[in-house]
């Protein structure tokens, strides 16, 4: 299960055994959505959330911090999914320490 990015007590990752669409699980105060990166010729052009089963989701302020987060570094968690999922290569936790 690795982290790809901690910011401000945000917590993103993958499962070892993921899926398609590319998406994210979010993990803040012990709550946890998943984030599904739409694109469109290589263009991010949606964001859409789903509940993980089990798991109470993330307060609504918090959705929308992930949001801005996954908007603004989108190509970096395409290419750690990409970097885990199809070369099979281990990718680092970036930790991020200014605010969007």
């Amino acid at each position: 299960m690795p982290k790809i990015f901690e910011y401000f007590g945000f917590i993103f990752y993958f499962y070892s055994n993921e899926h398609e669409p590319i998406h994210v699980h979010v993990l803040h105060d012990n709550h946890e959505s998943i984030f599904e990166l739409i694109l469109l010729d290589g263009k991010l052009v949606e964001v859409r959330i789903r509940e993980k089963a089990g798991a109470a989701p993330l307060e609504e302020r918090d959705k929308r911090t992930a949001i801005a987060f996954i908007e603004k570094y989108h190509k970096n968690i395409i290419e750690k999914w990409i970097r885990f999922f199809v070369y099979k290569q281990r990718v680092r936790n970036t930790p991020i320490k200014k605010k969007l």
